[in-house]
């Protein structure tokens, strides 16, 4: 008999998720690099800043209720209610076309990844065995990551040659697709609860899940830089003369997706720790590498470095999260991740864009900031024991 170049948790369902994250995080990147400009043109220069750091914000309120509804209720809603957030915030971004209500839609807009990669992350987590947890991750998120360089590159692409409404519809009926996707699944949850109001409300120990407390914080400082990278990179590019301003976006992102797999099996295989030791040296080098640039190709080899320490960051952390928490509480724990992978990003959001203050002479000094950032982790995960997977 022959043996197959899958793994064996690579079933139809699982194939199926994969595909609907590739869209979803499509759609949402899709119209990052262009905000800065379009936010720029409708008269808010000064609140470039605000285009993460509310998203992320919102992201971040809704990580608790989208973990216990992703508990309660099951995977599969909460990806949906995500995923919608999405189509109707792309259709309304060219109606309220003035400052205002592009800060409240960026804010409204994240909920969406407040809700779908929690469900995700769990419905993974619920299908794939524990030894194989690190694997697992790494193909869903590479999934992922292909949607995050296809969505920046096409939109760069779109805003090229058409008007942005263009490309915000282009943004929605992506969405449309993955929700598509996701009502083809079935459910994980054994026995799901009819969705009620009284599931919104929160006792103190359904906010956050101690005992992921750790590889959150960690992973709090790990991804201060990405919302530097968000906020600033757009501006940056231009700055060096690059046209195309999702072209760092696509290559960060390309450079994640072998290594995510090589990073979750050794993961599996050596632990968590070490991975996220190596990954936290690469962000530190990749910072210091954009201070520095002065051309596009010094930028696109810091791309390169940040996709790697990204690559294996993502996968190897949920690995980690899931390995310390209870069965029953598993939507919880991973929103607890998210609700500090999100501040990270937002604050990250708001001191390089408060560093950067719209003067190009402090770029160096914005990611010599995420750099001592991503120090601190290596700190911490330097203080760390070996953590190991658990079968429970």
């Amino acid at each position: 008999m022959k043996k197959s170049f899958l793994p064996s948790f690579f079933t139809l369902d699982f194939f199926l998720l994969c595909l609907s994250s590739f869209l979803f995080f499509s759609s949402f990147n899709m119209i990052i690099p262009e905000l800065p400009s379009y936010l720029s043109s409708l008269g808010g220069e000064d609140y470039k800043g605000l285009i993460i750091s509310l998203f992320t914000l919102s992201a971040g309120l809704s990580r608790p209720f989208s973990g216990k509804l992703a508990d309660k209720i099951g995977r599969i809603p909460v990806m949906i209610f995500g995923a919608t957030v999405c189509f109707i915030s792309g259709l309304l971004y060219p109606i309220l076309s003035f400052v205002g209500g592009f800060l409240f839609l960026r804010f409204i807009h994240g909920f969406s990844t407040g809700f779908t990669p929690t469900g995700t992350s769990a419905y993974v987590a619920d299908i794939v065995p524990f030894y194989s947890r690190g694997e697992a991750m790494g193909i869903q998120s590479l999934f992922g990551s292909l949607g995050m360089a296809a969505g920046p590159a096409i939109g760069g692409w779109i805003a090229t040659f058409w008007p942005i409404e263009y490309l915000f519809y282009a943004s929605a009926f992506t969405a449309i697709f993955s929700i598509l996707i996701l009502i083809r699944l079935k459910e994980t949850v054994s026995e799901p609860e009819r969705f009620s109001f009284h599931h919104f409300r929160l006792k103190k120990d359904e906010i956050i899940e101690k005992r992921v407390l750790l590889p959150s914080l960690i992973l709090f400082f790990s991804v201060f830089s990405f919302g530097a990278v968000l906020t600033i990179i757009p501006d940056f590019s231009e700055h060096l003369g690059i046209e195309n301003k999702g072209l760092f976006f696509a290559i960060f992102t390309l450079s994640s997706l072998g290594i995510r797999l090589v990073a979750g099996r050794a993961s599996d295989r050596y632990g968590r720790v070490p991975v996220l030791r190596m990954a936290a040296f690469l962000m530190i080098l990749a910072m210091l590498t954009i201070a520095l640039a002065d051309s596009k190709w010094m930028l696109f080899v810091a791309g390169i470095l940040f996709g790697s320490a990204v690559g294996m960051n993502s996968p190897t952390t949920a690995a980690w999260v899931i390995d310390l928490s209870l069965d029953a509480y598993r939507g919880r724990a991973l929103a607890t991740m998210y609700i500090f992978l999100e501040g990270g990003i937002g604050l990250g959001a708001i001191f390089s864009s408060l560093i950067y203050g719209n003067n190009s002479n402090n770029f160096p000094r914005v990611f010599i900031f995420c750099a001592s950032m991503a120090g601190l982790a290596l700190v911490m995960l330097l203080f760390t024991k070996q953590a190991n997977y658990k079968s429970s």
